[in-house]
């Protein structure tokens, strides 16, 4: 048998959040079984809970050197799962970018035919197989239980369940359970359910999902268009729409919103210290003024 140059045994550290999740119910469980299974083939892991913030942080700035994470689709569409882990602007949670790999799904993700698309999809994962950064353990189920008495109750397909179209014949309240704290309140920076679910109460968007569906559906705008190869777009506001202190919502408020987020030198793009705009930067293919690089 010829040398691999591999000594054995291997020892590494295995990071998990530690709170539960939908699609990992039990981490510290699974933790163990996987840690036993791999010792029978020469790998010692060494178990590292960590709190979910952290955890987050480390894992988007490629700092963990295995860990255990799931992942649920914010809107259907391919770009969700192999965009946001393996595209050109993606985070190192899995090391360095795959140039292949990369250039696939760029092309993939202008593309509107679907039967073209598939084409280089079938590809990309072909591409993925090859180096496997990561091994699906499990396909997780996800349901969401209320009180029979809430009137309007339902689960979100892909957004959080919007609690102001629900009502409570008994109180003024709606008590409600997540798995864990939202990491923070600063929206825009963070990339963990829990801060999602509650984020969506307060604000809204241009555009949103049906209420249990995943059809897009008019929000804050009314009316919506691109061009041709769907690189502008053009929405009509929707009128009469205040903020809570009273003052009347209008283009400038999308634009400042939109220059908070995207423009890394913006004095509002400030949120919880060390968080990564993780998503923000995965689907809009990086920052305008983007900070120097950590040294």
């Amino acid at each position: 048998m010829a040398d691999s140059g591999v000594t054995l045994p291997i020892k590494v550290d295995m990071s998990y959040r530690d709170v539960v999740r939908g699609y990992l119910p039990q981490p510290s469980v699974v933790a163990t079984d996987l840690q036993a299974q791999l010792k029978e083939i020469g790998i010692e892991i060494n178990i590292t809970p960590m709190e979910s913030g952290a955890f987050l942080d480390a894992a988007a700035a490629g700092k963990l050197p295995m860990f255990m994470l799931g992942w649920g689709a914010d809107y259907p569409d391919a770009t969700n799962f192999l965009d946001y882990h393996f595209g050109a602007s993606s985070s190192p949670s899995f090391g360095d970018h795959d140039p292949k790999l990369t250039d696939l799904l760029t092309k993939a993700a202008q593309l509107s035919d679907p039967a073209e698309r598939l084409k280089i999809y079938s590809e990309a994962n072909t591409e993925i197989a090859d180096f496997s950064p990561m091994v699906p353990i499990a396909h997780g189920g996800n349901a969401g239980a209320f009180k029979a008495s809430i009137k309007g109750a339902y689960t979100g397909a892909f957004s959080a369940a919007q609690f102001r179209v629900m009502e409570n014949p008994d109180t003024d309240s709606i008590i409600f359970e997540q798995n864990a704290e939202p990491i923070s309140m600063y929206c825009n920076d963070e990339s963990d359910g829990e801060t999602f679910a509650a984020c969506e109460q307060v604000t809204d968007s241009l555009l949103g999902f049906e209420l249990g569906g995943g059809n897009v559906v008019p929000a804050l705008s009314t009316e919506w268009s691109a061009n041709d190869d769907l690189t502008e777009w053009t929405f009509k506001l929707r009128e009469g729409v205040k903020f809570s202190d009273g003052s009347d919502f209008d283009s400038a408020d999308v634009y400042a919103t939109y220059a908070a987020m995207w423009d890394e030198s913006n004095p509002e793009h400030v949120g919880r210290q060390g968080a990564t705009w993780d998503y923000f930067n995965t689907f809009f293919g990086g920052f305008l003024n983007p900070a120097p690089a950590a040294s």
